[in-house]
């Protein structure tokens, strides 16, 4: 009896189909574990021998990833020798990337963005920045490929694309390992200006925090309308936001104490109104008086 005609055929086809089915899904599996085990891995340990922390390992190993699959099921489509497939997807997926592409440009701009802050590296997690002119400020919480996390000083979370980031300046005061700080006394016009230096000069010279190199300098900067204005600068280590913000409050109070002890005065300004004329000079207001 011979058998119904084209049925072979089409067993056959179907045979052909399954098998390829089941090279490529064994292929794929194959290389996808092989790449976890060996590719991964070995990408961790070049990136801890770079040196690098975990702002930098997350991302790149996620991206590591990524190739991985892609690789094993480019590959997976060869072993199975679905060619003609394999040249049809990779058009449909070109073609696919562009019109995604154009749809998402934000999304590709802080994708770039990510690569550059890994590469770049203006910041790190843990580090206190402040961009938009001082606008924003906190601690690093998290660094992806498309956002930042940025814990403000009120313990608000902000996410930031990363964008915004590389289009701005950004100021890392914790980059190095030392921090200046600066703050402006103001005295009285008739208060001793050379005394008023050497009392911000030895608080500082007191502070356990403070550096003696570089020393604590005083300028004088301002002649303001009520004050004379002494600019102090002096210099801590390893600096953090918690450290630059007890150093100077400890510092700018015991000189306000010296200052109280010694009777050197911390005028503000203010102004009075004397018949119907603003004063902003208390030597005015004597001379309308005597007037």
């Amino acid at each position: 009896m011979e058998p119904l005609p084209g049925l072979s055929g089409i067993f056959g086809d179907n045979a052909e189909v399954v098998t390829q089915a089941v090279y490529f899904v064994v292929s794929f599996i194959i290389l996808y574990l092989l790449g976890r085990v060996i590719v991964i891995p070995m990408m961790k340990r070049l990136l801890d021998r770079r040196g690098y922390d975990d702002s930098v390992k997350k991302p790149l190993t996620k991206i590591t990833q990524l190739v991985v699959l892609f690789v094993a099921v480019a590959l997976a489509f060869g072993f199975a020798e679905l060619g003609n497939f394999l040249t049809a997807f990779a058009t449909v997926a070109a073609a696919a990337t562009l019109a995604i592409g154009f749809a998402l440009q934000d999304l590709l701009a802080n994708f770039v963005a990510g690569v550059f802050i890994f590469t770049d590296k203006p910041f790190k997690i843990g580090d206190w920045i402040e961009w938009d002119g001082g606008s924003y400020s906190g601690i690093v919480e998290d660094i992806d490929l498309r956002v930042t996390r940025v814990r403000t000083f009120d313990n608000e979370m902000l996410t930031v694309p990363n964008s915004v980031l590389t289009d701005d300046v950004i100021k890392n005061p914790v980059a190095k390992d030392k921090l200046r700080i600066q703050f402006l006394f103001g005295i009285g016009y008739d208060d001793d200006i050379h005394r008023a230096t050497e009392i911000i000069i030895e608080e500082a010279e007191k502070h356990a925090e403070i550096l003696d190199v570089p020393e604590p300098s005083v300028r004088l900067t301002e002649l303001g309308d009520s004050s004379v204005g002494l600019k102090s600068r002096f210099w801590i280590a390893d600096p953090a936001r918690g450290d630059f913000v007890k150093t100077r409050g400890e510092y700018v109070t015991a000189v306000k104490e010296r200052f109280d002890a010694e009777g050197i005065d911390i005028p503000y300004p203010y102004r009075n109104l004397a018949g119907g004329i603003e004063i902003s000079n208390p030597s005015e207001m004597a001379v309308l008086t005597n007037d």
